[in-house]
């Protein structure tokens, strides 16, 4: 039942194996970063022939338990120069898994200038020459809608891919097929880009519900999971109401809500972009508008919200706190509609939210936009799928834009942009961003959790103590949810609710028919972990990487008056049981 299906691009074959037994028991992210630790080259050129790109939903992928559908995307990143796993919602990890592939291997390239879908049906797989090259997110999938039959999801890059921009994304379909839900991180749509891959169409038709070894043990974990989702305030509710923008007004409150590139911890006009203010918006326009939507089936939890115009026509999807957080208080940009117009932008042009939106405060900063211009940032936007040079620098990610306009703080790790919150005065998540493998990366080792949130625990965000082993654990749960396919914000609920996790587990042995305990999901979040890190070793990324750029160390955040003030030495124990 479990195969992968590998892709060669340049000899345009498509073959079915059974899994490898060097991989059983792993899916998701645990199996990504297996494969590409395995089978890629760390010194390889990203954007080359050697590199491989690595579709994978995770364990739990196609058993209609709640929120647990989630599609990872894995290669060498050709923004960090390290391994990367990006993850999506939307409906294409479950499709796969209900093929019962547990992983698309792309290799090696297609002569340049070529272009190709890839059609992946129960059976049979093949590389077509592509009917939507050119075209960006949005109109491509109306296009490919056109030709494939109805209950199809699509993979798609946009110009932003087919340019190879470094902070390019690879957008997933959602429930009604809009390009909505990206793998964003890390510039994965530049190495589809760099394949010469434009798609993927998936027909899950003929496909299966994933074969349980114990259905009815399957089914009574999972409604003990659901149950644990809906009994968290946040899973239950808040996300619901408010999405992901729940967090701008309480990140403010606590003085980490980065401002004007990192320069104070408060934005005045926080309300004006706040979820509150997103909820009330969307229900007084009505219209195309929704507040609590699934981007994917079997979505209880319901953050991603529809987001309609002054008109009531839906502009998109709710932008995420981190999308609101880098458009406007980092850009000083407090127009909630502009802010959703540019995260349509992104989805459609296929770029990260995050490393675009710093790279324009940067670019900022460098006297390249003016601040707070919303019009001129709409115009660097467009310039992404133009092709202009500033559309080109920005579409590369922050830390290009830092070098082109000779800017001093740029908040980068490993080339990557640091997220929505201040690791000065959220000190577990500045641990996170130093030291994951993945670059700055708030998912990684979510520290908010006990540091703004009190769930799980409380860590006082302003000292040091704690933080390490906070952001280890942490980063070691968000390794193993990310390969089991949960949504990461299952995660408020495995904290604190005390079925959770043990529902999870039972779930994986009634599926698998396996033995695991909890100590067993810990072993496997270290085991990626471990696998990660030991690539980016040979890839040449050293601990001394594995450090927040000096001005958050050298200069105060107010309104605290902080500093980020581990040693190198601290942040090396984070990740100390793979030594």
């Amino acid at each position: 039942m479990f195969r992968f299906l590998r892709v060669n691009m340049s000899t345009r074959k498509c073959e079915f194996e059974n899994m490898p037994k060097e991989y059983e028991g792993l899916g998701g992210r645990g199996l990504t970063s297996a494969i590409v630790a395995r089978e890629v080259d760390p010194g390889c050129t990203p954007l080359g022939p050697r590199n491989k790109l690595v579709f994978a939903p995770g364990l739990l992928g196609a058993t209609n338990a709640p929120n647990t559908n989630r599609l990872s995307v894995g290669c060498k990143s050709p923004l960090t120069g390290g391994i990367k796993e990006a993850n999506a919602g939307g409906q294409c990890g479950g499709h796969l898994a209900k093929l019962g592939i547990m992983a698309i291997v792309v290799e090696d390239m297609a002569p340049e200038g070529e272009w190709w879908d890839l059609v992946v049906e129960k059976d049979s797989a093949w590389l077509v020459k592509s009917e939507v090259a050119g075209l960006n997110n949005y109109d491509a999938v109306a296009t490919l809608k056109g030709i494939y039959a109805d209950g199809c999801s699509f993979v798609t890059i946009g110009r932003a891919g087919e340019f190879k921009l470094t902070a390019a994304s690879i957008a997933c379909t959602d429930r009604e097929l809009r390009p909505s839900r990206h793998a964003g991180r890390g510039g994965v749509g530049a190495v589809m880009g760099a394949k010469g891959l434009k798609s993927i169409i998936i027909n899950p038709l003929g496909g299966e519900i994933a074969p349980f070894k114990d259905v009815e043990a399957f089914k009574g974990a999972s409604r003990r999971f659901a149950k644990a989702l809906a009994e968290n305030p946040i899973t239950g509710k808040a996300l619901a109401d408010y999405g992901t923008a729940i967090l701008v007004n309480i990140v403010n409150e606590a003085g980490g809500l980065p401002t004007r590139k990192f320069e104070r911890g408060r934005f005045p006009k926080h309300e004006n972009v706040s979820g509150e203010k997103m909820n009330e918006l969307t229900a007084k326009r009505g219209g195309e508008g929704k507040v609590a939507h699934g981007c994917m089936s079997g979505c209880v939890i319901r953050c991603s919200g529809l987001y309609p115009g002054k008109d009531g026509k839906l502009i998109g999807k709710w932008p995420e706190y981190e999308t609101i957080w880098g458009f406007g208080p980092h850009s000083e940009i407090d127009d909630l509609d502009l802010i959703a117009h540019f995260d349509y932008l992104c989805d459609d042009y296929g770029v990260d939210t995050i490393d675009v939106s710093v790279a324009i405060g940067v670019a900022m900063a460098g006297g390249g936009i003016p601040w707070g211009d919303g019009k001129a940032v709409l115009e660097a936007m467009h310039g992404i799928s133009e092709g202009t040079p500033l559309g080109r620098v920005i579409g590369c990610g922050t830390a290009t834009t830092g070098r082109v306009f000779g800017v001093r703080r740029v908040p980068c790790v490993k080339g990557q942009s640091l997220p929505a919150y201040d690791p000065r005065a959220v000190k577990g998540q500045g641990v996170t961003y130093a030291t994951t493998p993945m670059g700055a990366d708030h998912t990684a080792g979510y520290a908010v959790t006990a540091n703004i949130l009190s769930v799980g625990g409380h860590v006082d965000p302003l000292k040091k103590e704690g933080q390490v082993e906070l952001s280890r654990n942490l980063q070691i749960a968000t390794a193993s949810i990310d390969s089991v396919g949960l949504c990461l914000f299952t995660a408020f609920a495995l904290l604190d609710v005390p079925d959770a996790l043990p529902a999870v587990v039972d779930m994986l042995n009634a599926k698998f028919g396996w033995s695991l305990t909890g100590d067993d999901v810990t072993s496997l979040g270290k085991r990626v972990l471990t696998t990660e890190v030991d690539f980016n070793r040979r890839a040449g990324i050293g601990e001394a990487l594995d450090r927040l750029p000096d001005f958050f160390m050298d200069e105060k955040l107010p309104p605290h008056e902080t500093t980020f003030d581990f040693t190198d030495k601290e942040l090396q124990e984070t990740l100390n049981f793979v030594k």
